[in-house]
């Protein structure tokens, strides 16, 4: 699924698909595009599919193998291209979430969720020898001899 296939979708099914709306797709490929140098053989993958297989790793989180068989490359590929776009991406500071202190400022509203995951015991049998019934020595039937 390149690039060139899912450009023609509109805003919401583009943003539905990646994760983000097309004009963030559009900056996010201009930073690429400044910061990515072309050298020597071209590439299996243009610099917008590039962005499309790290977009779609982190939306759907598929397994590199199933992404390189999909976009014709090998799982190696797929890694190196992803580690490349995040370090690009994150590089520029343009692409990140707000940190916690942008959470704790005041007038922020937040809601709390509580789940209980204790751990709660279970009965076993005990492992001691009380479980078992052995015969006493002097209860076994001894041989007499004649």
């Amino acid at each position: 699924m390149t690039y060139e296939a899912v450009k023609h979708l509109n805003p919401e099914e583009f943003k539905r698909l990646t994760g983000v709306s097309p004009e963030t797709f559009a900056s996010m490929l201009e930073v690429l595009t400044e910061k990515i140098r072309v050298f020597g053989r071209p590439r299996e993958l243009s610099l917008s599919d590039h962005l499309m297989v790290t977009l779609l790793y982190w939306r759907e989180y598929r397994t590199q193998f199933h992404m390189g068989v999909e976009f014709g490359v090998s799982e190696s590929t797929i890694s190196r291209i992803i580690q490349k776009v995040e370090d690009v991406l994150a590089q520029s500071g343009k692409f990140r979430l707000p940190g916690k202190k942008a959470l704790n400022r005041e007038g922020a509203e937040i809601e709390v969720v509580l789940v209980d995951v204790t751990e709660t015991p279970v009965e076993r049998p005990k492992k001691n020898s009380g479980g078992t019934t052995a015969e006493r020595r002097s209860a076994t039937h001894r041989r007499l001899s004649s």
